[in-house]
């Protein structure tokens, strides 16, 4: 299995993995056989991505550090309290209390968390889908910290609900496909202080959600809104849930852009460690972060060429790859794997297009 964008599918291809909305419509199933027909049906619901399962990626399995039916059951809910005319006002805390120890559940009886988020969105669907993934994130990133019990929760319950303040924003200014304005950047900033309203209107919300929820976009060099605060003026589980946003959106495709690579936005992030970004909290999140996810096209210094086949517990970053292309660009009849933890002379150098 592997995971292809889906401008480069084609007639033929066999999908690995069912395609399914929010309100729970299977678009297609697994084992399905691509047709033009269904390419364009997906292009339709803004489907970026698809699995998909050839010779060369045959018994590939990308990890799920959540069940994909548990992502898909939160990311329903999660919709379904932000598309409900009261939430502007007030939400029912105990119900998203409720997803995140559902996922926080999920997470904890992993035998080792490596942050492979591999599901399947709808560009209309973004907001819901990165709540929950900011969740997720930002709790391997406060497991990671020590963060334990009830602050655990909270962190979750703040990270889900973090852009909750959007619902107070023009949608056509959130869906805008080319540069916002001043004034329209302006209104975009206000939604944190919108969703610290919200959440404090709510019940049985704590207050690490409501100032995660105004908070989370405030940097460490005071760069950030919606009060320039530094260092230590912002709460750590705010300083979290800032990182898994930021990951999370540059590794996603927007309707206004293409997303980055892990390997790039890890990159990124770390040059700016330290000033918009707290160093320990970042160190945390990256730990767990795989620059190439299973299933991912590599090029080794070798010149060889493969997919990541699996990773090494306690190394996502020195995985198993499977080798499919020799150093003279020639086809392997059979594909070997080298695993890097035991061959400390091949290093991943570059991604490529199959």
């Amino acid at each position: 299995m592997r995971k292809i964008s889906l401008e480069r599918a084609r007639a033929g291809f066999c999908i690995a993995r069912t395609i399914q909305s929010l309100d729970g419509r299977v678009l297609l199933s697994a084992g399905s056989v691509l047709t033009e027909e269904t390419i364009e049906q997906l292009k339709r619901y803004n489907i970026t991505e698809i699995y998909i399962e050839d010779e060369i990626s045959r018994g590939i399995a990308v990890p799920e550090v959540v069940k994909e039916e548990i992502v898909l059951d939160v990311k329903a809910k999660i919709k379904n309290i932000m598309t409900t005319p009261t939430m502007k006002i007030s939400i029912d805390g105990k119900k998203v209390m409720e997803m995140v120890e559902q996922l926080l559940e999920n997470i904890l009886k992993s035998d080792y968390i490596i942050a492979n988020l591999s599901d399947i969105r709808s560009i209309d669907d973004y907001t819901y889908s990165h709540s929950v993934n900011v969740c997720i994130l930002s709790l391997i990133t406060g497991i990671r910290m020590g963060i334990k019990g009830e602050s655990l929760k909270e962190l979750g319950v703040g990270a889900l609900l973090h852009d909750i303040g959007k619902v107070m924003i023009d949608e056509k200014i959130l869906q805008k496909p080319t540069n916002l304005t001043i004034n329209e950047f302006d209104d975009v900033k206000k939604h944190t202080i919108y969703g610290y309203e919200i959440l404090r209107n709510s019940s049985d919300v704590s207050s690490t959600a409501h100032i995660i929820a105004l908070s989370h976009h405030e940097r460490k060099d005071g760069s950030g809104y919606p009060y320039g605060l530094k260092n230590n003026d912002i709460p750590v589980p705010a300083r979290i849930v800032a990182i898994a946003d930021v990951y999370d959106a540059l590794t996603t495709d927007r309707i206004y852009r293409k997303k980055m690579m892990p390997h790039e936005v890890v990159d990124y992030m770390c040059s700016l460690s330290n000033k918009h970004f707290d160093k320990a909290a970042l160190d945390a999140f990256i730990s767990n972060i795989a620059n190439y996810p299973v299933g991912t096209a590599v090029k080794l210094n070798s010149g060889e060429k493969g997919l990541v086949a699996r990773y090494n517990k306690d190394f996502p970053n020195r995985p198993v790859v499977r080798v499919v292309i020799d150093e003279n660009g020639k086809m392997l009849i059979k594909p070997k794997e080298i695993d890097l933890i035991r061959k400390p002379e091949y290093r991943i150098v570059d991604i490529w297009d199959i």
